[in-house]
């Protein structure tokens, strides 16, 4: 289902003062702006997700020549709903960097824009069911677009970034449970490409398996046996990629109870920042790991 763009005079005034209410400053050692900050910087952790819904649109190149006849016609018009899904996918990802990275910087009182980011999120995204991507996450995206679109026009920084933590909670987390569905389906998408690719390659060494045919079934094996790595990989940063959603999810709905307390002293003696940065350290840990697994899985593919 195709969202209706959002209606030019619920972002005209918005974008309008942008420019003028967003030189915000002298709350720097607020720790309710310094927790949103720290929130806000994790961002870059979601960046594995980018590169396997990249990796998912391009599934029919890799697996082409691996394909039968008949197999082919029907990956073909797989790749075509892969490609076409493609743009709302990625809107996903960076909808939720967007809201991240305008919290960060309406807590540190920055100067900056929005107009070309709300203007593409305007356009609205479609569901694809079939991924996981429905109908109650494409109006959480449109949700999220209304309310950065809000609050960047509220003159008190603190409200601002509380009310929008606040406010943009459960959009939020609609869009990063889409994100969990769709790493799901990836991984099962990978796991049929898997099947495809090493099913042909068992059949075809079995049938070159002969002294007469033996360096190639020896350059065969030593292929099989580097996509059975590179698979193994790309699970595995599927996997990655999900708790680093699901770390920031967690981290966010913690913010949300802080900034709840609407400016009182914190009764848990810091306990709620504490358990903020901790849900974010939750994913700390498996940054590198996620690093060293995109090498691995890019040197098997060679």
């Amino acid at each position: 289902m195709k969202l209706p763009r959002l209606p030019a005079s619920a972002l005209a005034a918005p974008l309008a003062a942008l420019a003028a209410v967003l030189a915000l400053g002298g709350c720097a050692g607020n720790p309710r702006l310094h927790e949103a900050r720290e929130f806000a910087a994790e961002s870059a952790k979601l960046g594995g997700f980018a590169d396997l819904t990249q990796r998912f649109r391009d599934t029919y190149q890799r697996e082409q020549p691996y394909l039968s006849p008949a197999a082919d016609q029907r990956e073909r018009a797989e790749d075509a709903r892969r490609r076409a899904a493609y743009p709302d996918l990625m809107a996903i990802h960076e909808a939720v960097l967007l809201y991240m990275q305008t919290l960060g910087k309406l807590a540190g009182g920055d100067t900056f824009d929005l107009k070309e980011p709300l203007k593409a999120m305007g356009a609205g995204i479609k569901a694809w069911p079939d991924t996981g991507l429905t109908d109650r996450h494409v109006n959480a995206y449109s949700g999220l677009a209304q309310l950065l679109a809000r609050s960047v026009t509220s003159p008190y920084q603190e409200r601002a970034v509380q009310a929008m933590v606040r406010d943009g909670d459960q959009q939020l987390q609609a869009l990063l449970e889409a994100m969990q569905n769709l790493l799901r389906y990836y991984d099962k998408s990978s796991d049929n490409e898997r099947d495809i690719v090493l099913g042909m390659l068992e059949v075809e060494i079995a049938y070159a398996d002969t002294p007469r045919d033996r360096l190639l079934a020896a350059l065969a094996k030593s292929h099989r046996l580097a996509k059975r790595n590179e698979y193994r990989l790309i699970g595995l940063r599927h996997t990655l990629a999900a708790k680093h959603v699901a770390a920031i999810a967690a981290a966010h709905a913690v913010l949300v109870q802080h900034m709840a307390q609407d400016g009182k002293p914190d009764a848990t003696g810091g306990q709620a920042g504490q358990q903020a940065r901790a849900a974010l350290r939750a994913s700390a840990a498996a940054v590198a790991d996620e690093s060293s697994i995109a090498a691995a899985a890019a040197a098997a593919s060679q």
